[in-house]
């Protein structure tokens, strides 16, 4: 197994040490707020501070990483009841769980543009909004779920390009089936702090495919080999 380079190890290492102790930090601040209060109060005081334009960003990322990680854990769970695997492996769940911090940002970012220049919840707003979020930031979203997956792989930029190239369009196929109805209901009923919450609760089970599609890789290994 090729081992990866010292300094690449050492800037993966402080990347997510740095997003892991920024959420912590994030989650500190909540608890602290929320101690001092009845229950309910908590609730609503935890909500309007991690909704909050302060905190959102944070609460984006916790969220995305959170269910990327059981979206796995679902699927490897699966895997071990049809035999396909002997035991977890938790390092892929981190991994997965990684990918969601690329998720999390580009989502956040992507409904804050989509809602400053596509103003308003008519039909024709709607639609603008489903087409682009469809045609432009769903092909980005393959792209970089794949290449931050890469990054903590043997052979980064082979597997990248070997992932885009053999799973894309499967992925690209259930996009189309999957977030068109349920984008019509983020984009006319929501406001945008809370889309990507609704993006990842609905995600939960598009993620036990997309580790699927992403951890098939042996198998179209070994029939490309059985064509050879």
């Amino acid at each position: 197994m090729e081992v990866l380079p010292a300094h690449k190890s050492i800037w993966l290492f402080c990347k997510k040490h740095y997003i892991m102790q920024a959420i912590a930090v994030t989650w500190r601040k909540l608890s602290t707020n929320a101690r001092s209060a009845s229950s309910i109060t908590n609730l609503k005081k935890i909500g309007r501070t991690a909704f909050s334009n302060k905190y959102l960003l944070y609460t984006n990322v916790t969220i995305s990483v959170s269910l990327s990680a059981v979206g796995d854990l679902l699927e490897q769970t699966y895997e071990l009841y049809t035999k396909d695997m002997e035991k977890y492996d938790f390092k892929r769940t981190m991994h997965m769980g990684f990918s969601g911090v690329a998720v999390g940002v580009l989502c956040h970012h992507w409904y804050k543009v989509l809602d400053r220049f596509i103003i308003g919840k008519t039909t024709d707003m709607v639609i603008k909004k489903l087409l682009l979020d469809q045609l432009i930031f769903s092909p980005i979203m393959i792209v970089t779920f794949f290449g931050s997956l890469a990054l903590l792989e043997d052979d980064p930029m082979d597997n990248f390009k070997e992932e885009v190239r053999q799973k894309f369009v499967t992925l690209y196929k259930a996009e189309w089936m999957v977030w068109p109805p349920a984008q019509i209901i983020n984009f006319y009923f929501l406001p945008t702090r809370f889309r990507v919450l609704y993006d990842n609760t609905i995600s939960l089970g598009y993620d036990v495919y997309t580790s699927q599609v992403k951890h098939n890789k042996n198998n179209l290994r070994n029939a490309d080999r059985i064509s050879v």
